[in-house]
């Protein structure tokens, strides 16, 4: 496989990362670095979907299918940064490295890599040579329309919540917030598998490879910046709440809480 345009990925991030860390030197805002990795990842899969070599139909579905599901979490965060004070997780970066530009600098190009580097499940469907539809495509749009609705119901759950004054420090535990910590998270992980599926005829090499996509987002959801970063803020705004929440229900995958 020609690995050229992962290149071209990386380097066209790169530079929307880099106006990206202007805008937020000049707004106070570092949120904007979620709007654009999401905006990033629906681009690539649309430019994959172009000039990858696969058979017209898998192209067609990672261009369709990635690129709906970054417009749309990209047009979620940007009413959110848009219309809301920094993240708490970025103020609490401000903070801790004393405003620093060229440490927001690393952090924005790093956001860019990792652009290139979730890509790569797009890419591999991408090459698919299959025309046909099979049970597996079928599987793959069945995966990726259960995935996209979950997460955007509770990123509309969570809105509605943090849109109530009278809500203020308190977490929310309604809709599909009263089974999981972060159903949005568990629905992201989810859609990753959309590509395993259509990668599914190119060999079994690739679809090993395939697997980056759940793996690498449940590492970076568990381990680096999803839950730790997140449930850290909750716990310094909302306090004792948020830790009656976290004793009562389940991280990730949504499960019936505890009493």
């Amino acid at each position: 496989m020609n690995a050229w345009p992962l290149l071209w990925v990386l380097l066209a991030a790169s530079a929307m990362m880099a106006g990206g860390w202007l805008w937020q030197r000049k707004t106070g805002n570092a949120g904007l670095v979620d709007v654009l990795w999401s905006l990033g990842m629906a681009l690539a899969a649309i430019y994959f979907a172009l000039v990858a070599s696969g058979a017209p139909l898998p192209r067609l579905m990672v261009g369709v299918m990635g690129g709906l599901w970054g417009l749309r979490l990209a047009s979620h965060l940007a009413v959110r940064v848009s219309s809301e004070a920094e993240d708490g997780r970025y103020r609490n970066l401000r903070k801790r490295w004393n405003g620093s530009q060229s440490r927001f600098f690393l952090f924005f190009q790093a956001q860019a890599a990792f652009v290139a580097f979730f890509s790569v499940p797009f890419w591999i469907a991408a090459q698919n040579p299959v025309a046909r539809w099979t049970v597996w495509s079928l599987l793959a749009v069945v995966v990726w329309m259960a995935a996209v609705v979950g997460e955007a119901i509770a990123d509309h759950q969570l809105a509605r919540h943090r849109k109530d004054p009278s809500n203020s420090g308190k977490t929310c535990r309604s809709g599909l917030w009263r089974y999981s910590r972060h159903p949005n998270y568990f629905f992201e992980f989810v859609h990753w598998f959309t590509y395993v599926f259509l990668a599914i005829g190119l060999g079994t090499p690739w679809v090993v490879a395939s697997f980056i996509g759940p793996l690498l987002m449940l590492a970076f959801l568990y381990r680096v910046t999803g839950i730790p970063y997140t449930e850290a803020q909750a716990l310094r705004s909302r306090g004792q709440d948020y830790a009656e929440y976290q004793r009562t229900t389940s991280p990730f995958v949504p499960l019936p809480p505890k009493h």
